[in-house]
């Protein structure tokens, strides 16, 4: 897989470009709470990959640069296996795949699994 199949920083500003229907150039990096939901909501469309972002998750996720971190760890924890800017509905094929790791660059993902 190529760096090409995961999101960055530029298709993220193009998602949340279309939130306010407005120019990437002028979507702040910070995300307010609105912002990421729709965000998250947008990348499971478009990928087919539910990062699974518990309530601390979901509230380390700040910056739009926080939002690539997450959805390029969704994406390698579902193996990789995601389309890339096409409309995919359903979870990883192997049921989910789980990251447990965090740094300092984002939070712990977990790729595929249920919402409650």
């Amino acid at each position: 897989m190529t760096d090409l199949a995961r999101p960055d920083r530029a298709e993220v500003l193009e998602m949340l470009a279309a939130f306010g229907q407005r120019a990437a150039e002028d979507v702040p990096d910070e995300l307010g709470s609105l912002e990421l939901t729709w965000l998250i909501a947008e990348f499971e469309q478009r990928y087919g990959i539910e990062p699974d972002l518990d309530d601390e998750a979901f509230e380390a996720v700040r910056t739009v640069d926080d939002a690539v971190e997450v959805f390029r760890a969704a994406v390698l924890a579902a193996g990789g296996t995601a389309a890339n800017s096409t409309a995919v509905s359903g979870t990883a094929a192997d049921g989910g795949t789980t990251d447990t790791s965090a740094d300092a660059t984002g939070p712990a993902v977990t790729a595929g699994a249920a919402r409650p």
